[in-house]
């Protein structure tokens, strides 16, 4: 296969894409490029070559001369300090990049598939945190010596993000009747059962506990349809149970109540939470209903925020974040457009 490196740049002084392309190659990659980034919605400005003005024999730009016999390229995709520019870009960048891709997948003659469009293959599982063999093994329902003949496994050992193929999983039915939670610093059986309107004991039941130990990552299966979606609130008062990065403004904005209430109905004599806490939410109902998004491997804010069709402000402030950096196994809240 040929390499084509790709450098992406931003310039000033206009608006829309270009692409600069090697003195030694034909414009055909060039256009390719940028017709598809104009199919994506971004403003077509030009392809164009630039040469070294004491060798006019040689590219202008280092990374392109420097590169020979390898087709280099840069990809601009707009300026900076155009405020048109600057949205697109915000918001659209990942599309574009993907018009690059596919552009150089036919460029090559190798097959292009959108990964948002492709269906996932059922047969692979990627870890999560929390994931054991044996937990894998019994969401899919197949026992573990499969698995680990199936990937070729020495021991029971397995690592975040890590892709295992499931064997058989094509005939395996999932009850649509369970869910699954993870569980989350200060969760306990008690907790998590009530959350979700179930006893303690059937909870240990579905999953096959024998104690009230649980680990913060551990995967619990919930018996219910809807085990991401906050439930709705019919009684005058709930009971929420405080996550990591939840205050007292964050909570009560969430169910429309004055801070203060809920520092009187609980007779709190600060500020302060501890994680785990059950604090009782006075006669009101969310003002906004969530999903419940676990990061994995390769997430980024705005990738999820693009999933969900929210901006990446709203999830930082729904879940009082101060910067876009998130990690693998997080939870984070997500606000549903109703």
């Amino acid at each position: 296969m040929r390499e084509i490196p790709l450098s992406l740049l931003t310039s000033a002084g206009g608006e829309g894409a270009e692409v600069v392309y090697a003195l030694r190659n034909d414009p055909t990659l060039a256009q390719s490029i940028l017709d598809n980034i104009g199919e994506k919605g971004q403003k077509k400005r030009k392809i164009y070559q630039r040469r070294l003005p004491e060798n006019p024999s040689k590219d202008y730009y280092y990374i392109i001369r420097e590169t020979n016999p390898l087709q280099s390229l840069l990809v601009e995709y707009g300026f900076i300090d155009n405020a048109n520019d600057q949205k697109k870009l915000q918001n659209n960048l990942l599309d574009y990049v993907e018009g690059v891709v596919e552009a150089l997948a036919n460029y090559i003659g190798v097959p292009y598939t959108n990964e948002e469009q492709e269906e996932p293959n059922p047969s692979q599982y990627i870890v999560k945190a929390g994931d054991t063999l044996y937990s894998i093994s019994r969401k899919f329902g197949v026992t573990v010596d499969d698995i680990k003949n199936r990937n070729n496994l020495t021991n029971n050992n397995i690592f975040i993000g890590q892709q295992l193929y499931i064997p058989g999983v094509q005939d395996v039915v999932i009850d649509p009747e369970f869910g699954t939670y993870t569980v989350k610093a200060g969760d306990t059986l008690y907790s998590i059962a009530n959350r979700y309107g179930i006893s303690v004991d059937d909870l240990k039941n579905y999953n096959n506990l024998n104690s009230n130990i649980l680990s913060i990552g551990q995967e619990l299966f919930i018996p219910t349809k809807t085990e991401d979606i906050i439930p709705p609130i019919e009684t005058d008062s709930i009971v929420y149970i405080v996550k990591q990065g939840d205050t007292l403004y964050s909570i009560a904005r969430f169910y429309n109540v004055p801070v203060e209430d809920i520092i009187s109905e609980n007779n709190l004599s600060g500020t302060i939470l501890k994680l785990g806490q059950n604090l009782i939410i006075p006669n009101q109902t969310p003002s906004k209903e969530f999903v419940k998004y676990t990061v994995e491997r390769g997430d980024s804010l705005y990738s999820i925020a693009k999933k969900y069709g929210v901006s990446v402000n709203e999830i930082k402030e729904e879940n009082n974040l101060t910067s876009n950096l998130i990690t693998i196994g997080q939870e984070l809240r997500i606000p549903v457009r109703i």
